[in-house]
């Protein structure tokens, strides 16, 4: 049953109790509910009475009225406007307190559009077996909508992997290509423009070899530091030096120049500090060689040190937040025992700065060779592409809201299915036997109105209906049958002013 409108009708209209129920004259035909609608480089320097049907309403044999329009003449039966007070003397009902709140919660209204939509589920979607048996070709559908389901489950999970692969750093090796070039410009005699004392330009600049990204990285965002060591001897100590550190207003750029006088070959060297993220640390030379790790993230650092005691079973067997040093331990961290809470701060006096990457390089001012370039390799860590596509697809809303909008259009699409189904299982059932339907629906409705007013009826009064089954009774239809054709004849003369014969 899907739902049960109230009938509205002139309350001022008495009711017979002995009027037939076929009568066209009482217009109670319910209502059908509606449908739910810069240089790249850079130089360096140091409603109320609307009832719905309960969950826990009682079904009759024949159709309900919910979802049906007129159908010719207004349908029979009596009319109620609102709820019909309770007569002396006649017993409260003994109604299910939840029945009791969801009376109560009616003149309300409905639930908001927005709480409508969040207790949708998948089972909405699903077709009745009564429609499926009687279209047999909605089994389409239905596989449809099984194949649905296994795909949102499978994009949930791989949503669920997703988040939590990039809570971790997804990165990969590639090769970054340094070069190391310098020009040098010789003096010029008195008297000519240009510059009189010779000098030499150093350049360094690099490049990621085979880089599908459209975006190219700037090469000092590689870098936390670069310093570059010229010939003491020649530029004294307080020149000799040349630095760069990041700082958190530092701009991005291509490459680093550095510009000095001298006609003589220069030794230099390059020292580069990779910026590691998320930050690295070199071990201790003994925990490294116990470890096997070099330089990792602090992260890593811990992992290797718990697979060590997990495989030696350093751990206590019987306090558990203790470890029983063995003579490598013992020898490093200098204690025979230790909490687990307190490896983290031995840990850190064992943590060094990576070690720089040193580049031995020679400035030539041979005027025959006027530019010489060396090539370095070195692997440097970067952002896997995946991981931008990752964070695009997590954040991507477009397809969700695309998603709800056909689902309301489905969720739409079932209801009036059922409606549809509803109204043609009402009309087949007045059909067959419209006597019986009448006689069931009225039945329907007696017990609806009990429910919805609270009423239990009087049961001394229904033993004695034989009395309205008497034969006058045929006599007292006919004549209020009479009576109100006439009244209503009287009333459409009156309206068009004329008097009709």
């Amino acid at each position: 049953m899907s739902s049960r409108s109230g009938f509205s009708v002139n309350p001022s209209t008495p009711i017979n109790p002995g009027m037939n129920p076929m009568n066209p004259g009482h217009s109670s035909a319910p209502r059908m509910p509606a449908l739910p609608l810069n240089s790249p480089y850079r130089g360096m320097s140091s409603t109320p009475n609307q009832y719905h049907q309960r969950p826990s309403m009682p079904l009759s044999r024949g159709m309900p009225m919910g979802g049906m329009g007129s159908i010719g003449s207004p349908l029979p039966g009596p009319s109620y406007s609102g709820a019909m007070p309770m007569r002396p003397g006649m017993p409260q009902s003994a109604m299910d307190p939840t029945r009791k709140r969801l009376l109560q919660q009616q003149p309300g209204g409905l639930m908001g559009p927005r709480r409508g939509v969040k207790r949708r589920k998948m089972a909405d979607k699903v077709l009745p077996q009564r429609i499926r048996d009687l279209v047999p070709e909605s089994q389409a559908y239905m596989d449809l909508l099984a194949f649905e389901r296994k795909l949102d489950q499978t994009i949930a999970r791989k949503r669920m992997e997703i988040q939590e692969a990039i809570k971790k750093p997804i990165t990969q090796k590639r090769k970054l290509r340094i070069y190391i070039s310098n020009t040098y410009t010789p003096g010029k005699p008195e008297g000519e423009e240009a510059e009189k004392v010779a000098s030499w330009e150093l350049r360094v600049e690099g490049k990621l070899l085979e880089d599908p990204g459209k975006l190219k990285r700037k090469f000092s965002s590689f870098f936390k530091s670069l310093v570059i060591e010229l010939d003491k001897e020649l530029y004294g100590p307080d020149n000799h030096l040349v630095e760069w550190h990041r700082m958190p207003t530092t701009q991005e750029t291509d490459g680093f120049q550095v510009k000095r006088p001298g006609d003589v070959n220069v030794k230099c060297t390059l020292l580069l500090m990779l910026d590691h993220q998320p930050p690295q640390y070199k071990l201790d030379p003994r925990l490294a060689r116990l470890l096997g790790v070099h330089t990792q993230t602090r992260a890593s650092i811990m992992q290797a040190l718990w697979l060590y005691i997990k495989n030696n079973k350093l751990q206590d067997c019987h306090e558990k937040e203790y470890i029983n040093c063995n003579r490598y331990f013992r020898q490093i961290f200098g204690c025979p025992r230790m909490r687990f809470s307190d490896i983290p701060m031995k840990l850190a006096s064992l943590l060094q700065h990576p070690d720089p990457i040193v580049i031995n390089h020679i400035i030539s001012v041979d005027p025959n060779d006027q530019k010489k370039t060396a090539c370095f390799d070195i692997d440097v860590e970067v952002d896997d592409p995946l991981k931008a596509q990752m964070t695009g697809f997590l954040s991507s809303t477009t397809s969700q809201q695309e998603i709800a909008t056909l689902e309301m259009k489905i969720h739409e699409t079932i209801e009036s299915i059922n409606q549809l189904k509803t109204q043609r299982d009402f009309m087949l059932s007045f059909s067959n036997s419209p006597q019986e339907f009448i006689q069931d629906w009225l039945k329907s409705q007696s017990r609806d109105l009990k429910l919805m007013t609270d009423t239990v009826g009087n049961p001394e009064e229904e033993r004695r209906t034989e009395f309205y089954h008497s034969p006058w009774v045929t006599e007292a239809v006919g004549r209020y049958i009479f009576s109100k054709v006439q009244q209503r004849r009287q009333e459409l003369e009156q309206v068009l002013g004329i008097r009709l014969t």
